[in-house]
C-alpha cells in the first residue's frame, strides 16, 4: 500500500483558495485500513480543517481509534510537520510510537518522527483527573 501516493491524491482535492497551500495525508489504522484527508479552508479562518484532522475524524467516524502511521505531503519543497492543533488531536489517538512521515513536494525529501518527538509533553486524557 503506497501511503505517499494516497496522500498525494488527497492533496489534489484540497480546498485552499486563501492560502493556496495544499496538504494531503494518508492515515493507516492499526489493522491496516487507510483513510485520507486534505485541507479544507474557510473564509472564517478558524473553521479551516487541516488534512490530518480530516483523516483522523473520518477514521474515528468509521470506528477506528488506533493508528500505526500518518503520511503528510504538501507542495512545499521541504517537508512540513503537523500544526500544533493537529498535534493535540493526534495526542488523543496516537501513542508515542505512531509514525509521522512528512514529505516535500518532490516526494523524496522526507522526515520521519515517532509521535512523542513531535509533542513530548502533550496534554492527554490521562491529565484529566
Amino acid at each position: 500500500m503506497d501511503l505517499i501516493k494516497k496522500a498525494q491524491e488527497a492533496m489534489i482535492k484540497a480546498y485552499a483558495p486563501y492560502s493556496h497551500f495544499t496538504v494531503g495525508c494518508a492515515l493507516e489504522t492499526a489493522d491496516g485500513v487507510v483513510f485520507t484527508g486534505c485541507n479544507v479552508e474557510n473564509a472564517s479562518y478558524g473553521a479551516t480543517l487541516c488534512a490530518e484532522r480530516v483523516a483522523i475524524s473520518t477514521a474515528v467516524s468509521q470506528g477506528h481509534l488506533k493508528f500505526k502511521k500518518i503520511v503528510l505531503v504538501s507542495k512545499n519543497p521541504e517537508p512540513i510537520t503537523p500544526c500544533g492543533l493537529c498535534r493535540q488531536v493526534m495526542a488523543e489517538f496516537f501513542d508515542g510510537q505512531t509514525e509521522v512521515v512528512c514529505f516535500g513536494a518532490d516526494g523524496k525529501s522526507k522526515t520521519s518522527y515517532k509521535f512523542a518527538e513531535l509533542l513530548p509533553h502533550g496534554f492527554t486524557k490521562t491529565d484529566l483527573k
